[in-house]
């Protein structure tokens, strides 16, 4: 699976969020049905991301604070940890010893390509698109 659950909830968080109002997690959570934990841990990466800004306190909540015409999805599943890589060699730290013992490896070389068109895909949509089609 290319998004996980959490990228999807937050793709659900900055839909409420696209109208640029401060929205409490409550109405957040009501509204895209996603369980509260998940949204104030989405929140939190998001806040850190500069996706969105958090303001707390009697009268808080959150809202947007990027141009997410600017911010692909990419960028989203960067932001929440998230890795698109289709096999576990794709990992800069993964010792194969397949490649090691070989030399080489046709099925590593033909999953780099292919997962540099996924990236590339990922990229190639902003969140804005996305969003409101």
């Amino acid at each position: 699976m290319v998004i996980t659950r959490e990228t999807d909830y937050a793709l659900r968080i900055l839909r409420v969020l696209l109208d640029g109002q401060l929205h409490t997690v409550g109405q957040i959570v009501q509204q895209e049905l996603i369980p509260q934990a998940f949204a104030y841990k989405i929140l939190k990466k998001m806040d850190k991301s500069g996706l969105v800004e958090v303001v707390r306190g009697a009268s808080g909540g959150c809202r947007l604070a990027a141009d997410l015409s600017q911010i692909s999805l990419f960028d989203l599943m960067a932001a929440m940890g998230e890795r698109s890589s289709l096999s576990a060699c794709m990992d800069p730290q993964f010792q194969c010893p397949w490649r090691a013992g070989r030399g080489g490896c046709h099925v590593h070389h033909n999953l780099l390509a292919i997962q540099q068109k996924l990236d590339d895909e990922l990229r190639a949509h902003s969140l804005l698109q996305i969003l409101t089609g």
